[in-house]
């Protein structure tokens, strides 16, 4: 059971933070520099799979990613032209694990799924119909392909960064998440994206005990913020950012 402090204190922090402000300095910026659909839909799947360690050091790698597309991510995708600006033959790392290699791996097999199935949406259309059966469809897809660093292999791990892209194409009515498939995929049925900073501020909290970011620990907070945000359970990582914010300034 959650306290009614607590519950009273998400609620708040929840519509303080799910505000056009939180966009600034965060990766769901880039997808909102872009028009039309499917370019908004190739720009979150590419700035959600590098959104991991140091911002000051995966937004570049995103913007560079934008500037060469010129804004245009779908067609940059779609015709091969990454090919051109990530040589296939480089060596070298493009972002901690990612090297260029690997990227041009992961975006020739993205390109293959658009070809194949005119977007990542009616993709997932085809194959999911709740949040966990998109995480499935985006794994496998990816994995039967080859690509299992940029996209994990499998749902065993808390696989935070899809669960943060399908955060922003799903939720609809906010000025941060696009909402984009809300006619697809449930948000009610969304996973909360887990990772070292929400595991943190929800222990803080008592929302959960595990302390091991896995699939099923964030589907238990999910289910558990699903108690005070029970139409719409992901304003809880709006809350919990919140949270954290005003604890680091206490």
């Amino acid at each position: 059971m959650i306290a009614h402090r607590t519950r009273q204190l998400l609620i708040a922090y929840a519509a303080e933070y799910e505000t056009a402000d939180f966009l600034d300095g965060d990766p769901s910026w880039f997808m909102h520099q872009v028009q039309g659909q499917q370019n908004q839909e190739a720009m979150a799947l590419l700035a959600s799979i590098l959104s991991f360690g140091s911002r000051t050091q995966f937004m570049p790698k995103i913007q560079w990613l934008l500037d060469r597309s010129q804004c245009d991510v779908d067609y940059w995708i779609r015709s091969g032209s990454f090919a051109r600006d990530l040589p296939t033959s480089s060596p070298q790392c493009f972002y901690r694990l990612f090297t260029v290699e690997r990227m041009n791996q992961f975006l020739e097999a993205y390109r293959h799924l658009l070809l194949q199935h005119g977007s990542m949406g009616q993709y997932i259309e085809r194959n999911a119909h709740t949040g966990i059966d998109a995480l499935a469809a985006i794994c496998s897809y990816f994995s039967q392909n080859g690509i299992s660093v940029v996209v994990p292999k499998d749902t065993h791990s808390a696989c935070k960064r899809l669960c943060m892209f399908l955060r922003w194409m799903v939720r609809d009515h906010s000025p941060v998440d696009l909402g984009l498939w809300s006619n697809i995929i449930d948000k009610r049925t969304l996973i909360m994206p887990l990772d070292t900073h929400v595991l943190t501020q929800a222990l803080r909290i008592g929302l959960m005990t595990s302390r091991s970011a896995t699939l099923s620990s964030a589907i238990q907070l999910t289910k558990t913020v699903a108690e005070i945000f029970p139409d719409d359970p992901l304003l809880a990582d709006f809350a919990l950012f919140g949270y954290g914010i005003h604890h680091s300034q206490a």
